[in-house]
């Protein structure tokens, strides 16, 4: 083998994260915060920094994000999700005035300009489908009542983001260009498309889908999934939203042996997903931004819980289904990287992408933390509510 390195650095790299899955399972904590604390000390300036396995573990943490959403999205139905998006709109719009607004404002605060200000609004308004995507796994929350809510604010984040790329790209490059919004628009069409369509031809592909053959159904699903997701992003659409129509549309016996299949891999590039994340942040730059970023972060997580909150009580979710949705949206993750990404490479001020990577890190171990402790939150907001009642009467 021409770099046998790469198979050392891979396989220090899975036998850290299984180490930290077993420690988080002894202590009793989500191992998001763990994988990404791993990430710190493989990334660059970390205590060992990968040299010819990064590349790898980055088609691997987008295979994840694909897995993590394609199998989220089997869990429900194409009617199921279109009905709660109508119902969910007017959310999607308080959902981006809450969360847009306050890194608007900080950008323009702290003296970066309004161009600035909107990227970093960016990054305060979009939740991590990839880190909710995993809780609901862990947690089993997946056919709770709230889920489709949170489902619906995902997707509607991810037809703005389709949107709001490319203008952002054309501001940043100094462009007006309206012909880089075509993709943008091609590909919100797309996305309606498919969830029209999906809910006439679920049945018909899943048939066309599904093979006795283990083997054969595993690569056709596997195949197809990554398919889809790679060309969503030809037409300005994230691959985590496309993976997500994908597992929409299947149904019947391929998407029930689907679940048994993909499950082992999913689990896999899903680990390697989130120390990605923590690879592309150089701890060094974390301690100069962190006040900032923190203090940032305690109030877009206060707005991203009054919009689960809100959301799921619109829908008559009770409290302790609001409680959930409230914790999960909190964090933010792989499109919040990518647009301080786009930042960067544009050139500007070196202390942005610090914060606003230093911004994610912190919700991206808060958010799983605090999901874990939704449901004894909302155990006790109900026992409240239930005393105050009884002291009225």
């Amino acid at each position: 083998m021409e770099h046998p390195e790469l198979l050392v650095e891979l396989g220090v790299v899975l036998v850290g994260l299984a180490v930290l899955s077993r420690l988080a399972t002894r202590i009793g904590m989500p191992t998001i915060p763990l994988y990404l604390t791993a990430g710190l000390a493989f990334g660059k300036g970390g205590i060992v920094p990968l040299v010819t396995a990064e590349e790898f573990v980055q088609v691997g943490a987008e295979i994840g994000l694909i897995l993590l959403l394609f199998m989220l999205g089997l869990e429900y139905t194409a009617a199921e999700l279109t009905t709660t998006l109508r119902a969910q709109a007017p959310v999607g719009l308080l959902d981006l005035l809450l969360n847009f607004t306050p890194g608007f404002l900080a950008g323009l605060v702290l003296g970066w300009g309004f161009v600035l200000a909107i990227v970093l609004g960016g990054v305060t308004f979009v939740s991590s489908s990839g880190i909710i995507a995993k809780v609901l796994s862990d947690q089993g929350w997946t056919g709770n009542r709230e889920t489709p809510i949170v489902l619906s604010t995902l997707v509607i984040e991810d037809l703005v983001m389709a949107v709001y790329l490319p203008v952002v790209g054309a501001l940043l490059a100094g462009e007006g260009d309206v012909a880089s919004l075509a993709p943008a628009a091609i590909g919100v069409a797309v996305v309606v498309g498919v969830l029209a369509a999906a809910t006439r031809l679920e049945v018909g592909i899943s048939r066309l889908v599904f093979s006795r053959s283990d083997e054969s159904l595993l690569l056709t699903i596997l195949g197809m999934t990554i398919l889809v997701a790679g060309a969503a992003e030809v037409f300005g659409i994230s691959a985590a939203v496309a993976a997500l129509l994908v597992g929409i549309v299947l149904s019947g016996p391929a998407a029930e042996a689907a679940h048994g299949l993909l499950s082992p891999m999913r689990d896999l590039f899903a680990a390697m997903f989130f120390a990605f994340v923590g690879l592309s942040v150089d701890p060094a730059s974390i301690p100069p931004v962190l006040a900032p970023a923190s203090f940032l972060a305690v109030i877009t997580l206060l707005t991203k819980v009054a919009t689960g909150w809100i959301g799921a009580q619109r829908a008559g979710v009770g409290v302790r289904g609001r409680a959930r949705a409230a914790a999960l949206l909190t964090a933010r993750g792989e499109f919040s990287i990518a647009i301080a990404g786009l930042a960067a490479a544009a050139g500007v001020a070196a202390n942005f992408e610090a914060l606003a990577v230093s911004y994610v890190f912190v919700l991206a171990i808060v958010g799983p933390i605090l999901a874990r402790l939704a449901d004894p939150i909302g155990e006790a907001l109900v026992h409240r509510l239930q005393a105050r009642e009884a002291s009225v009467r």
